[in-house]
Order: structure tokens, then sequence, then C-alpha cells
């Protein structure tokens, strides 16, 4: 009996040992660890000397206007439903990236408790916490880009950067980053530049697209080939015919009385 239950916690302790490192497999499939320290890079807040409730922030005439048009779309007593616009006017006036005193000074325009708005700008990761480069390049590294050579694309920037995934360049031109789906899946694969997409990509094009913005040119945005959006690459194989109708007859007589001839004003 002695011997069994040895055995058994022998098996048991095996058993648990491979489940942990199939979760543990998992999860690297999930979230790699690169991407996981990038993002910690730019989320997460630490004071400094440029970086703290006392650094001087406000909004510029042309953001407050900004700002203004945006609280007009919301009833006073839900304005704080403007924090995700609001808190984008700040990020692009101070160049890409959110200090404390932006925050703060969302807040108070708000009427909110800051505590608010600092768990909204560490939710969603288009804020950024830290400063970014004056080109954030975000490489998309989910399943559909990595199977197409997203990760060779990362590779071939961060040794043509010469940094690693959340660093910026000692120029502060580029900042490099590995992220989530950014939901242009049929152009895989494909990376964000500040707000523009660049699609279709091969580790050539992508080099290219880096030394055209090095050189202060400006790169071709979307599908890096001959195709409109997310068209197929061979041209249209379904939906050839003309549609067949009428789908929306109130909208046909609506045409057919535009298409009458009008009697003449007096």
């Amino acid at each position: 009996m002695q011997r069994l239950g040895v055995r058994a916690i022998s098996r048991s302790v095996k058993n648990g040992k491979r489940a942990a490192k199939v979760q543990k497999t998992i999860r690297t499939l999930h979230v790699s660890s690169e991407m996981k320290t990038g993002l910690d890079k730019l989320v997460v807040h630490r004071d400094a000397p440029w970086n703290n409730s006392s650094t001087p922030f406000d909004f510029s005439a042309e953001s407050w206007a900004q700002v203004k048009a945006v609280m007009a779309k919301y009833p006073p007593q839900y304005k704080q439903a403007a924090m995700g616009p609001v808190l984008d006017i700040a990020q692009r006036q101070c160049g890409g990236w959110l200090p404390l005193s932006a925050m703060n000074k969302v807040a108070t325009v708000l009427e909110v408790n800051p505590m608010k708005v600092y768990e909204y700008a560490s939710f969603y990761t288009m804020f950024n916490r830290t400063p970014v480069g004056k080109h954030f390049v975000q490489v998309c590294g989910t399943v559909p880009c990595h199977l197409v050579g997203a990760h060779e694309i990362m590779t071939a920037l961060k040794k043509r950067l010469g940094v690693k995934a959340g660093q910026t360049t000692p120029d502060g031109l580029f900042t490099l980053l590995e992220v989530e789906c950014l939901g242009a899946c049929s152009n895989a694969p494909m990376m964000q530049i500040n707000d523009d997409y660049y699609e279709d990509l091969t580790v050539e094009r992508a080099v290219a697209i880096i030394d055209e913005l090095a050189a202060g040119k400006a790169p071709k945005t979307g599908p890096q080939f001959e195709r409109r959006v997310a068209c197929p690459k061979g041209g249209k194989t379904t939906l050839l015919e003309t549609p067949l109708g009428p789908y929306a007859p109130h909208l046909e007589k609506l045409d057919k009385a535009a298409a009458q001839p009008q009697p003449a004003k007096v």
C-alpha cells in the first residue's frame, strides 16, 4: 500500500509538471513575452522629472477648440463619456503620449476623479504613458500575421532600427512595438505607423518603409501591391453579376420621382 501511495504521488507530480508546461506554452502562444514587455514599458507610470503631477500642462487653443467640440456631443451630466476622445486630443498635443499632468487636466475638464482617467488610459493600449518616437511602429503579431511572416518582419525591423520591442531609437524618430490584432487580417502581415496602415508586407518592403520615413518621405499606405483595400489578389471571384432588386422599394420610388421632369419655377 505504501509503495502504491508513493507511485501515485510521483505520477501526480509528473502530471502536474506536464500540465504546467502545457499551460505555459499556451500562454506563450497568446501573448509573447516580448509583446508583454514592450507594452509594460509604454503603459506603466513611473514618476520622473519630466513626468509627474507638478509637470505643467494645458490644452493649446487649437486643442481646446477640439475638446469643446467633442464635449458638445454629450449631455452635461454625461460629459465623462467624452473621456476617450479628450484623452486622444491631449496625447496628440503631447506628441503621442500622455503625461500624468495631462491626465489630471482631463479629469478636471470632465469633472471626474483622476483615478477614473488613469484607469481608462491604462486599460486601452492606444494610450501611451511614456514618450514615443515621431514614428510609432506597431507590428501586428497575432496568428494571421504571424503565420505569414510577422515574426520575420519584427526581427528585420529590430535589426534595422537597433532597438528591442518597446524601445525608441536614440534620435527619437522611431518606437517599435509588437501588438495584438489591428483588424486587417485579410491583408496580413501588416503594421501601423501613427495613424496609417501598411499591409501585405514583405520583410524587404517593411524595411523600405522605415528607410523612406527616415529620409523624410511619405511611403505608400494601405496594401503594398496593386489591389484595392481588401479585394482578392487576383480580382473578384464572386458577386460578378449586377445585383438583382428590388432591395429597397422606397428608394426606387425616390429614384423614379427624381428622374421625372420637374415643373419650371415661376
